[in-house]
């Protein structure tokens, strides 16, 4: 089996940008590159999970998503193994949208993830319920809407994506010893 990291996207691995329907507008997190990095190269696996609902309202068109997402892969120097993105609205929400498991269930089957050994990182509370339900261990960034978000339950709170994959590291590896 796999272990994973689960990233929600906006404001969490690029910089929060509502609706960001252009690629221009794209920012990677400073850090990002070297902690994605570093956990391919202790063996996680780094996969986003994102609500996309600018897709079902028609402020972001498909092509205009793919362009964004193009754009991070590029910034992040394709070290993401997979891309997991819910278009479904907000006010209706179906069990692939955050806080739904749909989205981590599916990439746990395509994958061959131990969820139990893995870990959501995100900027909302929706984001950390997500990743608690699925059994996954969590973490909240300040980053995006995080500094809103402080009490939502999160395993832990830290600073930036940088902060949070110093984190797990150093969790697992006092799990292996």
């Amino acid at each position: 089996m796999n272990r994973a990291v689960f990233f929600d996207r906006d404001g969490t691995l690029m910089e929060e940008v509502h609706y960001c329907n252009d690629p221009a507008k794209v920012r990677a997190e400073p850090l990002a590159v070297a902690s994605l990095q570093r956990l391919h190269k202790a063996g996680w696996l780094n996969i986003v999970i994102t609500n996309q609902s600018g897709l079902a309202s028609g402020k972001i068109l498909p092509s205009q998503y793919e362009a964004v997402e193009a754009e991070l892969g590029r910034q992040l120097e394709g070290l993401l193994d997979a891309t997991y993105f819910c278009p479904d609205p907000s006010h209706s929400p179906t069990p692939r949208r955050k806080p739904g498991t749909g989205m981590i269930e599916e990439a746990a089957r395509d994958y061959q993830i131990d969820l139990s050994q893995s870990w959501m990182v995100g900027d909302k509370n929706i984001d950390i319920e997500c990743g608690r339900a699925a059994g996954c261990s969590t973490i909240l960034v300040l980053t995006g809407y995080g500094k809103d978000f402080r009490d939502c339950g999160a395993d832990f709170v830290v600073r930036d994506t940088s902060e949070a994959v110093e984190l797990i590291l150093t969790k697992s590896l006092g799990a292996h010893t």
